[in-house]
């Protein structure tokens, strides 16, 4: 939703014009209460944490501007917080650990181990992470608070709808993208005969490691990981949680200059040679080889698919019985070959969904037209296995605005967030109204989303 609060996230700032009578935290910065929420406070080493979170997860700007939107963010979710509380609401624990771990790991990583963590922080990893779980806890709270709020919306009927249409400019009613249904018959390389090749080069350049020529070397030579490649195949300290389970488990299982025997991941195959080890973090070089197709295999398998191609033409077979004999792929040929999102499982993709390779191959076909063969990738791994195709555009939806006749969940959807949207509005409104606010004067020039605010600056004299 619109309004729903941004997550916590860490930029260092140099507070400007601060009371010299207040408290002085890290850094020298000036610390002082500069927002009463009811019986909640909020600081400005609050506001600074938030910022430099932002800037170290995200990238994310902390100039005046992201300040204040913060602050007005944490002043709102004060006023989901202490209505959470007033509810009795159930903390969801479970989603707060989570969270905490994966911030935790990620700062780690990014920061290069615990010890950097402390340092950056001034603070033991111990009490870092007591106060994140406070503020993740108050972050749960807030969010649980707000989808009360969004579930007592009431149900809409089919009337609720054909309602919201009428009364919305057209300009703001949604448009339904181009949209393709799309059937496939796939075949795969020989990965057999790939995987075999790739491991022969692999314990080649391991024995060449063991019989005294540099990991780092040979790293930079062959490894195909291009991240670590030039670094000599360092992938510097880091959490083992962000590493597939299988690498991590090698990796932590060897002593430091011991290199692995070939692991497999879904990146393809590796050597492993673990540099340092503390905790549930390590260092480590590795060597990536991915298998390697030949320009046979791709003619071997354009072959039978411009066959096929002719044969489906022909109309001698029908493209869902040639997929059911043919393809490979096992997660659309028991369908005749019919592709769907793997993550909604919608039969039915737009432009973005579909793959590039895939794309190419079918924006100039009609309906029941089927592309050329073309190289593409499959949906395993981080990024796909090779596989050859050729795809039958089944349907073409264009482009079009919304209707209540063909696009009824989608405007049913629209209508149910405006009005969460205009819930959560109304209750922060109304709490700004009726709750006991005092804004520091120092925050004046703000540009907050919401009026009501303005009114609760403290007067200067």
């Amino acid at each position: 939703m619109r309004h729903i609060l941004k997550g916590v996230a860490v930029c260092l700032f140099a507070a400007a014009s601060l009371n010299a009578s207040a408290q002085k935290y890290q850094g020298g910065i000036v610390d002082k209460t500069i927002a009463v929420i009811g019986n909640e406070v909020i600081m400005i080493s609050d506001v600074e944490a938030e910022a430099q979170m932002r800037q170290y997860n995200y990238g994310m700007q902390s100039d005046r501007k992201a300040r204040c939107e913060i602050l007005e963010n944490m002043m709102a979710m004060k006023l989901f917080l202490m209505q959470a509380r007033v509810d009795s609401l159930v903390l969801n624990n479970d989603m707060v650990e989570s969270e905490l771990s994966n911030r935790v790991d990620m700062l780690k990583t990014n920061l290069g181990g615990e010890d950097a963590v402390e340092k950056e922080f001034g603070k033991p990893i111990y009490k870092l992470r007591q106060e994140w779980r406070a503020d993740l806890e108050n972050q749960t709270l807030t969010q649980q608070m707000q989808q009360e709020i969004a579930r007592n919306v009431p149900e809409l009927t089919p009337y609720d709808v054909q309602k919201y249409v009428d009364s919305a400019d057209p300009e703001d009613l949604p448009v339904v993208p181009i949209k393709y249904q799309l059937s496939q018959i796939c075949i795969y390389p020989d990965r057999e005969a790939a995987n075999i090749a790739v491991k022969e080069r692999l314990l080649a350049i391991r024995e060449r490691i063991i019989n005294g020529e540099k990991f780092s070397t040979l790293a930079r030579l062959y490894s195909q990981d291009p991240g670590s490649s030039r670094k000599g195949g360092e992938l510097g300290m880091a959490s083992k949680s962000i590493f597939w389970p299988v690498f991590s488990d090698a990796a932590m299982s060897l002593k430091p200059g011991i290199v692995s025997q070939i692991v497999e991941t879904p990146d393809g195959f590796h050597i492993i040679e673990v540099l340092e080890k503390k905790g549930d973090m390590f260092n480590a070089r590795h060597i990536l080889l991915k298998p390697e197709y030949t320009a046979d295999d791709r003619n071997k398998a354009f072959h039978v698919l411009d066959s096929l191609k002719t044969e489906l033409n022909n109309e001698a077979v029908t493209f869902e019985l040639a997929a059911r004999f043919y393809s490979e792929d096992p997660s659309t040929r028991t369908n005749g070959g019919q592709m769907a999102d793997p993550n909604t499982g919608s039969s039915y993709f737009e432009i973005d969904q579909l793959k590039p390779q895939d794309y190419a191959a079918i924006r100039d076909l009609k309906e029941g037209e089927i592309s050329e063969p073309v190289e593409s990738l499959d949906n395993e791994g981080r990024d796909g296995n090779t596989v050859y195709k050729i795809i039958k555009v089944d349907k073409i939806l264009p482009s079009h605005p919304a209707t209540f006749q063909n696009d009824y969940p989608l405007l049913l959807e629209n209508a149910r967030y405006e009005l969460q949207n205009e819930a959560i509005d109304d209750f922060i409104k109304s709490k700004i109204e009726t709750t006991y606010i005092v804004i520091d004067p120092m925050f004046e020039d703000c540009v907050f989303e919401r009026e009501g605010w303005y009114a609760k600056f403290r007067k200067t004299e």
